[in-house]
């Protein structure tokens, strides 16, 4: 098994090799988590914070019961009751934490760059759970989980991102991640929801949803980040739906097999209608959220392998 890697900040810096590993080993966690018993030891003895300093349900839930089912002792830091909020840098936070020797860092952090910072000033590995507008990778790394599950492939397909591409971390870690699998990614909303220079990653860009959509294998949507939001991007919520909400009409303009995907929380009635939400011959979000257990227990595996192997070589050096 290939990973080079000490931390998992980001999609950009991995090799495609190093990507099949994940989701390889994340495939056998997804048997493991589907057994009656769901327990693994592989992080015994090691610790596990969660730091989320934005509020989070599902990508937190699902680190927590990672750790907990590879055996590591986890703890959630409440960040809103936090000494940050007193008025402690991200700096001194990080050497406090460094302090009570942590193996396993999960942060999501609201500002780019945060998560790389910490990782900076730490002697565990880091995993990303999110900063600001920059990357989502152990998102991007579920979803492509779930299309190779789904299609049976990761490689040459047609991927429509629907929606606030501007505003959104996962579709950027999307894009890196399935380009580097050579697929052909679609962008699809409104010019007000597009960034700017979006082109320059490779890919191809829609204004108009039957267009977008035409052929495609797998359709993800994604939701409207209006706490990111700070003017008009979108005239109102029931235009929004009627030109780029996802609906039976739009889709039937997809591939006949064509998957539906979005990473939530869902808006129903605004990015996505609800009945096709819940379709189980078309919709694979469910499947996303079992995912991403697996994918965070692969990832956290593999990064505690690294972390044991140079630290027993550091350990050598001083024999």
């Amino acid at each position: 098994m290939t990973f080079r890697a000490r931390h998992l900040l980001g999609i950009e810096p991995l090799k495609p090799d190093e990507i099949l590993t994940i989701l390889d080993l994340a495939d056998e966690y997804v048997d493991l988590n589907r057994s009656p018993q769901k327990h693994s030891d592989v992080l015994a003895g090691m610790t596990q914070i969660n730091m989320f300093f934005e509020a989070s349900t599902r990508t937190q839930a699902s680190f927590e019961i990672a750790g907990k089912r590879l055996g590591a002792d986890v703890m959630n830091m409440a960040m809103q009751a936090s000494s940050i909020k007193k008025g402690e840098t991200l700096i001194d936070t990080a050497l406090t934490l460094n302090a009570m020797h942590p193996d396993l860092l999960v942060v999501r952090h609201p500002n780019s760059g945060a998560v790389d910072l910490l990782a900076q000033k730490v002697n565990c590995a880091v995993l990303n759970a999110g900063d600001g507008r920059h990357e989502h990778p152990t998102q991007a790394l579920l979803d492509a989980l779930t299309i190779r599950r789904a299609k049976g492939r990761l490689h040459r397909l047609t991927i429509a991102i629907c929606g606030d591409i501007a505003h959104s971390r996962v579709a950027r870690s999307n894009i890196l991640l399935l380009g580097k699998m050579e697929n052909r990614v679609r962008l699809v909303g409104p010019p007000t929801l597009i960034p700017a220079k979006a082109t320059e990653f490779g890919v191809e860009v829609y204004d108009d949803m039957k267009e977008g959509l035409a052929g495609a294998d797998v359709v993800m949507m994604l939701r409207l980040q209006k706490e990111r939001m700070d003017g008009g991007f979108i005239p109102s919520e029931r235009e929004y739906f009627h030109r780029y909400g996802l609906d039976a009409e739009k889709l039937a303009h997809a591939a006949d097999d064509a998957i539906v995907m979005h990473p939530g929380p869902m808006n129903r009635g605004v990015e996505i209608d609800g009945t096709l939400a819940d379709d189980i011959n078309r919709s694979v979000i469910q499947e996303q959220v079992e995912m991403g257990v697996a994918v965070r227990m692969a990832a956290m595996d593999l990064l505690a392998r690294n972390l044991r192997t140079a630290r027993a070589g550091r350990e050598s050096l001083n024999v």
